[in-house]
């Protein structure tokens, strides 16, 4: 089928287009149809990226179903998927349906709020597909207006602070992004981010107000994207407007920022950093293993001490995410393989987990952890859902969650050992912080008044989960099914990576020979 990624990225958005044009009213009816809608768009949306994962060729490393048209201002318009962002489409298509889903009980602005969703899941795709610079910036920024809108309006209590520091943070970080860009065209002169993966950009050091850069404008040029990508993840020390994110954001609103949202941060160091500025990378490479390790011990010690559990969650994935970067900057196959995995399976059991927090917030209206405790009484099913993604998030084997951890770490430990020990302490603390969280909503006496009658999950909600936890299960016992598709498309950017630092380093070697 022609122009296959363009249908998958905008069929969400056509669907926003007429419940924004042909919906009127706020009564049951209408707000009945506007959830309908948005669940047959976001499913079809799903089934329709199904034709890219049959017709996926995994042994071609280049970029596949390739769509490219003249755009506006002399822009181009070209979408492309490869073995490292497949996966990423249909991890975003996967989660949209349950995310519409679980978004039921909305009774405020529910056509605003549906039409919020469905733009967000078309810009979110479109980042993953888009092979033009200024076509993944649009892509990639806008996104923050949907986002922005779901956390300030269907939010808690602190909503409107929480809603402007996502966006100040996310915003500032992609200024200077916006900056390399304008620098790469100048130097390459083109947009087109295939072309740009096999340009040379300067190595060559220089000083700058008496500071000597190592790698000259590949370094600077990381540096500006890192600060992007780094914020988005979010890495340590950067992290600090997510949990307030997830705090007050509506539970669907936690699932896409935790599932999707923050894989982008990730998705953008292998598509720019590593290909794009090797050296600066390199460069780097010390600094980021030891932010990461330190993100891992960090973030994990925090989550122990929190009495929210939005809170404790959001600390949680800041911790995995930092296995994450681990991985990346490994620049080795079992690193930036795990890291993928990392990313895909974090997809999964982070949005189960702010989906068993909403659960019970729907009955209790809070989220304050020491307001539970004896639910396994009332709710044996909801027990078990929440004890299953609790093990995949520690890193059981046999869930999704070990196969991500143990291949970063194997990857770190072959590029610095001393930060995959730190980091590896960080499977200790998950331990200790997800289980004493368990312990204390599920476990124990049931001497709260207000949970004597609490009901168990319905079959929306257990169909919710189950999706989820097929694919924990059958990536964990099953992770080829993950590795066959990302494997060759990682190995041919380590391959062009390690090559790209040879010819620098011969580079260097021959401008102080000839000096």
């Amino acid at each position: 089928m022609d122009n296959l990624l363009s249908i998958v990225t905008f069929i969400p958005a056509a669907a926003a287009a007429i419940m924004a044009l042909l919906m009127r009213g706020e009564d049951a009816a209408a707000q009945r149809n506007a959830k309908w809608l948005a669940l047959l768009a976001t499913s079809i949306t799903f089934l329709v990226s199904l034709g890219i994962y049959a017709q996926f060729d995994p042994a071609n490393t280049g970029f596949q179903f390739l769509e490219e048209r003249d755009w506006v201002f002399g822009l181009k318009y070209k979408m492309g998927v490869d073995g490292i962002s497949v996966l990423f489409v249909m991890l975003t298509t996967f989660v949209m349906p349950l995310t519409i889903l679980a978004s039921w009980g909305v009774t405020t602005r529910v056509k605003e709020y549906m039409i919020a969703f469905l733009l967000l899941e078309t810009l979110m795709l479109g980042v993953f597909m888009a092979l033009d610079l200024v076509l993944f910036y649009m892509f990639f920024e806008a996104g923050l207006i949907p986002m922005f809108l779901i956390i300030g309006i269907w939010g808690g209590k602190e909503r409107i602070y929480a809603s402007f520091k996502f966006f100040l943070y996310t915003l500032l970080g992609s200024v200077l992004m916006l900056v390399a860009m304008v620098a790469m065209y100048a130097d390459a002169g083109t947009t087109d981010i295939e072309t740009l993966l096999s340009h040379s950009f300067s190595a060559a050091s220089f000083d700058v107000l008496g500071i000597h850069v190592v790698g000259g404008m590949q370094t600077l040029m990381f540096l500006a994207f890192f600060a992007s990508f780094a914020v988005k993840m979010p890495m340590w020390p950067v992290h600090t407007w997510l949990p307030d994110a997830h705090v007050q954001a509506p539970t669907a609103g936690s699932v896409v920022l935790a599932a999707i949202l923050l894989k982008m941060g990730g998705y953008g160091f292998l598509r720019f950093s590593l290909p794009m500025f090797p050296v600066g990378t390199e460069v780097m490479t010390d600094v980021i293993l030891w932010m990461s390790a330190i993100a891992v011990v960090y973030t994990s010690l925090v989550a122990m001490v929190q009495e929210d559990m939005k809170k404790l969650i959001a600390y949680s994935s800041v911790a995995h995410m930092g296995f994450v970067t681990m991985g990346i900057f490994s620049a080795n196959q079992q690193g930036i393989d795990g890291a993928i995995f990392q990313m895909l399976s974090h997809g999964f059991i982070s949005a189960a987990l702010f989906l068993c927090v909403g659960v019970i917030y729907d009955r209790m209206h809070t989220r304050e952890i020491d307001a539970y405790g004896g639910l396994v009484i009332r709710m044996p099913a909801f027990a078990l859902i929440f004890m299953f993604f609790t093990m995949g998030n520690v890193g059981l084997p046999g869930t999704s969650g070990f196969v991500g951890e143990f291949l970063t770490l194997m990857g770190a430990f072959q590029k610095n050992t001393w930060v995959a020990a730190v980091a590896a302490s960080g499977v200790i603390f998950s331990a200790c912080y997800a289980l004493w969280l368990y312990r204390r909503v599920v476990f124990g006496d049931l001497i709260k008044g207000s949970l004597k009658t609490i009901q168990d999950m319905d079959t929306r909600e257990r169909f919710i989960f189950a999706p989820l936890v097929v694919m924990t299960i059958l990536l964990g016992v099953y992770p080829s099914l993950i590795t066959d598709i990302i494997s060759p498309s990682t190995e041919a950017l380590i391959a062009n990576f390690n090559q790209s630092l040879a010819a620098a380093d011969t580079s260097a070697a021959t401008q102080i020979a000839s000096h």
